[in-house]
């Protein structure tokens, strides 16, 4: 999964730049400057994807870009973070069990997942193998 989601940065009344996501209906962020409202729309997009990991809800799929729409990517760690809670949610291998694969107590597994928990990425990429899933890391190139 690529966790670059779709936004709309527009114009408003007080002539800041307010972003919206529309697979995201809950987070909204503005910047006096498109430039700045980019980067507030990572750090809500972050936000918002942590939230959903530290209330056990569903992460949201991106939807396809449109035109007109900024494509927002979530921060590395953040994203590793997001992959893992997916895999852990679609397996039927409790937490227990993949500290016992893993050979870690299950309180590593509990800060694994906690959004907020700085987890080294090779920590994060061992349980996502144990779980069946690999983690890809991509270099974009400089925006224009």
């Amino acid at each position: 999964m690529d966790f670059t989601y779709p936004a709309k940065i527009e114009k408003d009344e007080g002539r800041y730049f307010l972003v919206t996501f529309r697979d995201l209906p809950y987070g909204s962020t503005d910047g006096k400057t498109i430039d700045e409202a980019k980067k507030q729309a990572a750090d809500c997009l972050e936000e918002v994807i942590a939230g959903c990991i530290s209330d056990e809800q569903d992460i949201p799929v991106p939807s396809p870009l449109e035109n007109g729409e900024y494509p927002i990517r979530l921060p590395a760690q953040m994203a590793a973070k997001a992959a893992l809670y997916i895999a852990v949610q679609k397996s039927d291998i409790r937490r227990s069990e993949l500290a016992r694969q893993l050979n870690l107590d299950e309180k590593e597994i509990r800060r694994m997942l906690d959004p907020m928990h700085a987890t080294k990425l090779p920590r994060i990429e061992a349980a996502l193998h144990a779980l069946g899933y690999g983690l890809c890391v991509s270099m974009l190139e400089p925006a224009a």
